[in-house]
């Protein structure tokens, strides 16, 4: 939806109880666009399909090394997401409402350096 941002809040490590985007790992023999289209359904219930790269981030702390490729979706109908898998809540954020969140480390800028949020 247009002005909107659609977020899900961790239910799992790490980071637990921060707001991020919809997305996880990618499965053995999986596409990387497979996996976008999958997660967002595992996590938010809505069918999408996976658009552009809008960019990528390096996380790394102790037992972990993330890098994270964020890619726009396309809808083909707006829906009521609801929270699955390792997701604890699921909903569409106003832009202007996004840094009222407690986001995951590095997402506020990440939004910012790729013109998302001003």
């Amino acid at each position: 939806m247009e002005g909107t941002l659609l977020m899900v809040q961790r239910a799992t490590p790490p980071q637990v109880g921060c707001w991020s985007l919809p997305g996880g790992r990618v499965e053995a023999g999986e596409t990387v666009t497979g996996a976008v289209e999958r997660e967002v359904l595992e996590e938010t219930a809505l069918p999408v399909r996976c658009g552009p790269l809008v960019g990528w981030a390096e996380r790394r702390a102790e037992g972990y090394h993330y890098v994270i490729l964020d890619f726009a979706v396309v809808l083909d109908e707006r829906g009521i997401p609801t929270a699955g898998s390792d997701a604890a809540a699921a909903t569409w954020v106003p832009l202007a409402e996004v840094t009222d969140l407690i986001l995951v480390e590095g997402l506020k800028e990440f939004l910012v350096e790729h013109g998302v949020l001003e």
